[in-house]
């Protein structure tokens, strides 16, 4: 954890006491810090009380966004709530705010207050699913949930605009933040961003997105299955279709330690079938876009690798590669697809990694 990040506890730590229960009408409730992980933006705290819904807290303290940012984030989690869409919503300050900014000791904090989610996280039920239910239901779910709020997306009329997808995966980003030793893969980023750009950017086919809908950032109610999705931290303006290709990466995860290629190849297929279906429950998504699903893949390692290195500067650490790092770097570089889950590069033994680079 950077020295930044040490710094911005021990201050949200006075902020707890002096400021935040009367901005959020938090008297008399316990605040317990929920364990950063690699790369965490935010401080988040669960916020319990007898006789009170338990909340959530958000204190934001990086220094690269403006209030505007979580205006435009905070503003789509209420539409998506207000239009039925299974989300976590934002409880407005006493203010009538849905951030807070303060000035503290010379750093600007922009706090939200959230409903906490029903249920809990898979991981935290050990990735077992509801009893006397199939797998394939929370398959469906997935899909289903995440159908509806690109459907509800489409509809959408943003008061403060989320950036574009463009704004930050671009060739002079992506030039500037990569190592010179790593060519090779700088330009077949650049051909990817090329092929992208060249895509179709109606309404139908791009909005606003989750940009990390996976199990990692939704609850699950294991009495009826349903799912309810929070973290919108890194939504964006993107294709809808990247959210599903996101999907398919994290649902690799179920099949990850199977030797037979054959069967890997199956379950992701009958796991995939199962999330359309449930997805085309809500909207539509036509075959071409289906289509682009290896190279929306692709994108998926793009995003993963630039957040690999962005942590690294961020942490004030020089850049390296480790295991899992090298591996995404060489199914770009080669052109693998489908994270090279059905290729020979892929050991069922030490999953999607590959010998530690040198740069």
């Amino acid at each position: 954890m950077s020295t930044a990040f040490h710094a911005a506890i021990n201050t949200a730590e006075k902020l707890l006491i002096s400021k935040i229960p009367e901005l959020f009408g938090l008297e008399g409730y316990s605040f317990s810090q929920i364990p950063p992980h690699d790369g965490g933006r935010n401080l988040v705290y669960t916020c319990k009380k007898a006789g009170e819904k338990e909340k959530m807290l958000r204190i934001a303290f990086l220094s690269d966004r403006k209030k505007e940012d979580f205006l435009s984030e905070l503003e789509y989690v209420r539409y998506l709530y207000d239009h039925g869409g299974s989300v976590s919503n934002v409880v407005d300050s006493q203010k009538g705010n849905l951030v807070e900014e303060i000035a503290y000791e010379n750093q600007t904090f922009f706090v939200s207050l959230f409903e906490r989610a029903r249920g809990k996280k898979l991981a935290e039920n050990h990735y077992r699913y509801r009893d006397g239910a199939p797998i394939a239901e929370y398959f469906y779910n997935c899909g289903k949930t995440l159908g509806k709020l690109h459907h509800l997306s489409k509809e959408y009329k943003p008061v403060h605009r989320r950036y574009d997808f463009f704004d930050k995966y671009n060739r002079a980003y992506i030039d500037q933040l990569l190592p010179d030793s790593l060519s090779l893969v700088k330009e077949k980023l650049f051909q990817l961003l090329k092929t992208l750009e060249g895509l179709n950017r109606s309404s139908d086919h791009y909005g606003m997105v989750h940009f990390d809908y996976s199990d990692g950032n939704y609850h699950v109610d294991f009495e009826n299955g349903d799912i309810t999705v929070f973290d919108f931290d890194n939504s964006c303006f993107c294709w809808y279709m990247y959210d599903l290709a996101n999907l398919w990466t994290i649902g690799a995860g179920w099949i990850r330690f199977e030797k037979d290629n054959s069967k890997r190849r199956e379950f992701m297929d009958d796991y995939f079938e199962n999330v359309l279906d449930g997805y085309r429950s809500e909207t539509e998504i036509d075959d071409f876009m289906l289509e682009q699903l290896p190279l929306f893949i692709q994108a998926i390692l793009m995003e993963n690798m630039i957040d690999a290195f962005e942590v690294m500067r961020n942490n004030g650490e020089e850049a390296k590669c480790d295991e899992e790092l090298s591996y995404l770097i060489k199914c770009l570089e080669e052109d693998i697809p489908y994270k090279g889950f059905f290729h020979e590069i892929y050991s069922c033994e030490a999953p999607f990694e590959y010998e530690e680079r040198k740069i």
